[in-house]
């Protein structure tokens, strides 16, 4: 198996939870909050998305989907454009609302785009540079195990939400 085949699998794990987190989710459990302030449905499956289209498009040198495909406007929320959720306050939180087919057709917009660059990487290619704010910089194949890590976590946490039920 080639790395990027391997990488490939990992993205498409991310895509099968989303997916089946928010099929028949219904609107209120899609906003409910664990515990009240925990994160939404709705929250962590935007901000996943968000996370992955920002870090793959900066690494592939392409625009966001968020932005080049109008999701932003779509959306319709009440943050600044090129906000992805990182640092939200609870009223933040409670301020993304969307239908599940929305966010499902976000994510899977994110998931295309991610799919196409990932397919054209070689080994050679991780070991490129791209984020030298930190010590060691951080290379391609870094960052794109930290974002899988990352988008698999809130996966994982909006479907333990869904699973709550009425909580």
């Amino acid at each position: 198996m080639k790395s990027n085949e391997l990488l490939l699998d990992a993205f498409a794990r991310i895509r099968d939870i989303v997916a089946a987190t928010l099929e028949g989710v219904d609107a209120e459990s899609l906003l409910r909050r664990p515990e009240e302030n925990g994160n939404s449905i709705a929250w962590l499956i935007w901000h996943l998305s968000r996370v992955e289209d920002v870090q793959l498009a900066s690494a592939a040198g392409v625009e966001q989907v968020w932005t080049s495909q109008a999701f932003a406007g779509r959306f319709n929320l009440p943050l600044p454009e090129r906000d992805t959720g990182y640092g939200h306050s609870s009223d933040k939180v409670d301020a993304v609302q969307a239908s599940p087919e929305l966010l499902l057709e976000y994510y899977d917009a994110v998931h295309r785009q991610t799919e196409a660059f990932v397919k054209t990487l070689g080994d050679e290619d991780l070991d490129r540079i791209v984020d030298t704010r930190w010590d060691p910089p951080v290379t391609l194949g870094v960052r794109l195990v930290s974002t899988i890590a990352d988008c698999l976590q809130h996966a994982g946490q909006a479907a333990y939400a869904k699973g709550l039920g009425g909580l």
